[in-house]
């Protein structure tokens, strides 16, 4: 007979104790950044699949050259990887703002192979800063079929005129191209042999007066030394050589018109080639600041020898 303690419930069956789940897993760093990623999971994988390939094609290239198999083997293994998917199919082309798009085009499609192992980065380089309007250039590959043109431009400084050609030039008198006109009143006008050369000075000395650039249309680069501005009201003003000197002749005449508005009052020109002298001439006469008709001096024996003939000297206590 059973002990009393070994009763048998009927009725309630014994229960398995309850297994607990597992806890979930949290996802990895890595998965957290890429589930922040605005693109597919499907485009990420592919774009990790393409560049994996792509390295190991350049790996694979590499390695062959480094044990010498002969150059031939390592280009058919990289247009093997261009029939796979890897050769140039687009160009990314940034910064051009002023240069032939086509022409870059034309560069970057150049190639021996458009399998992208192949493709001479380099070599697609040098030939695009042989064009004024480049500056600097980089260019990149992007896996699997683009090659990224970045190019930094010029910017125009100045219209050069030499014998009858006129040029867009930027502030360091690189050409940048040929032009029929000039593109713009802002861009001034400089005339004569070399006077690209010295683009950058005239810029310097403009910086001096301010105030005069806005009415100068041009500059005219004489005799290899020296400079002769024109304004737009018509007058020429005849600088001094140097830069220094020409810098305190313009500062001067900068004042002078300032003070006693020369600009637009008829004279022709105005010549301070000689720093103790300030001449000026209107029509056929040589006139005071004031206006009043100033005698002209006696003719010089040899008029040819005198630079200043027909000038005479203005008072200026500036």
């Amino acid at each position: 007979m059973a002990s009393a303690s070994a009763k048998i419930r009927r009725g309630s069956p014994s229960r398995a104790p309850a297994r607990r789940k597992p806890a979930a897993k949290k996802p990895g760093l890595f998965a957290r950044a890429l589930a922040r990623v605005p693109v597919s999971h499907e485009a990420v994988q592919r774009i990790v699949t393409w560049g994996t390939l792509g390295l190991g094609a350049a790996i694979a290239v590499a390695i062959l050259q480094a044990f010498g198999v002969p150059a031939m083997a390592g280009t058919e293994i990289a247009n093997a990887f261009g029939r796979a998917g890897f050769e140039v199919k687009r160009v990314d082309l940034r910064g051009i703002r002023n240069m032939d798009r086509l022409t870059v085009y034309a560069i970057a499609f150049d190639q021996h192979s458009m399998a992208m192992p192949l493709v001479d980065l380099d070599e697609v380089r040098d030939k695009l800063l042989r064009y004024g309007w480049v500056q600097d250039a980089r260019v990149s590959r992007r896996l699997p079929d683009t090659l990224v043109v970045d190019i930094v431009e010029r910017t125009p400084a100045a219209v050069w005129q030499n014998q009858g050609r006129l040029r867009l030039i930027d502030a360091s008198g690189v050409v940048l191209q040929d032009v029929t006109a000039a593109p713009g009143t802002d861009l001034p006008l400089l005339i004569g042999r070399d006077a690209n050369l010295h683009a950058d000075q005239f810029a310097e000395l403009l910086a001096k007066a301010p105030a005069l650039k806005p009415v100068i249309a041009g500059a005219t680069w004489i005799g290899e030394r020296r400079w002769d501005l024109r304004f737009q009201s018509g007058e020429t003003l005849s600088l001094p050589e140097g830069q220094d000197a020409a810098e305190r002749a313009l500062v001067r005449f900068a004042r002078m018109d300032t003070a006693q508005r020369l600009l637009g009052r008829g004279f022709l020109k105005f010549d301070m080639r000689d720093p103790t002298r300030f001449v000026a001439r209107i029509d056929r006469q040589v006139r005071a600041i004031d206006g009043s008709a100033v005698p002209p001096p006696p003719a010089p024996a040899n008029p040819a020898t005198t630079e200043h003939s027909g000038f005479e000297k203005v008072n200026d206590t500036l």
